[in-house]
């Protein structure tokens, strides 16, 4: 049964926690020419970075492609992903102050959790990475169920770890992001380092904005009820 009194800090990865723009635009642009597609510009495929990659994948290839085709260019990305990723040059780092974020938020009494559309295996790698797998209570990733702006990685996150839309939070960079939130009924922090500019999250239902890492403590717990304390009382 939900427990009003915990709270969850739900991050979307890419754009939000790390930062691995070139790498995934560099992808799927080698997946779209694999596949004997030219590629888009960048600012398209930044464009769709957030939601899942079949659903960017598909989003990107003409004509309503069809399955076969999308596996074929999906294939062809999570080779090129990994390739980049083994390059000396092809590191996603953490932005600057994420951690300290992520610190003061969990010290003050929330639980932290990642709902993204990248698929698990490779999340877990960044995380492992980083050295911040075991902060998050709960993983939610593309290969659990439909993805963004389908609300079931927020519905499955609140479930695991027994807490309610009211003490729930999302932070993301994409209007996607905002739109999942929005489907499962919970507040959200857009930031203004990813993938969306700041106006269209505003559009999309972002309540605050952050325009650093640092600012996230505070947005985060101005949106959340008091430590140990239900909604209303």
């Amino acid at each position: 049964m939900p427990d009003a009194s915990l709270r969850l800090v739900l991050f979307d990865c890419d754009g939000t926690l790390i930062d691995g723009r070139h790498a995934a635009v560099a992808a799927v642009a080698e997946a779209m020419a694999a596949v004997g597609r030219t590629p888009p510009p960048d600012a398209v495929i930044v464009g769709l970075l957030g939601l899942s990659l079949d659903e960017l994948l598909r989003r990107l290839l003409p004509g309503g492609a069809d399955d076969a085709a999308v596996a074929e260019a999906a294939a062809a990305f999570q080779g090129a992903y990994q390739a980049l990723r083994a390059r000396p040059d092809g590191g996603e780092p953490l932005f600057p102050g994420i951690l300290r974020a992520l610190d003061r938020i969990e010290a003050a009494g929330c639980l932290l959790g990642v709902a993204t559309g990248m698929a698990r295996r490779p999340l877990l790698s960044l995380l492992e990475a980083h050295g911040i797998r075991g902060r998050f209570a709960t993983l939610q990733t593309a290969d659990d169920g439909p993805g963004k702006p389908a609300p079931d990685m927020v519905v499955r996150a609140m479930a695991e770890c027994g807490t309610t839309a009211a003490s729930t939070i999302l932070v993301g960079d994409t209007t996607y992001d905002m739109d999942m939130a929005a489907n499962a009924g919970i507040a959200a922090v857009g930031v203004a380092w990813g993938h969306h500019p700041p106006p269209a999250l505003r559009r999309a239902g972002a309540r605050l904005l952050a325009t650093t890492p640092a600012d996230l403590p505070r947005l985060v717990l101005e949106l959340l009820p008091e430590e140990g304390h239900a909604p209303g009382l």
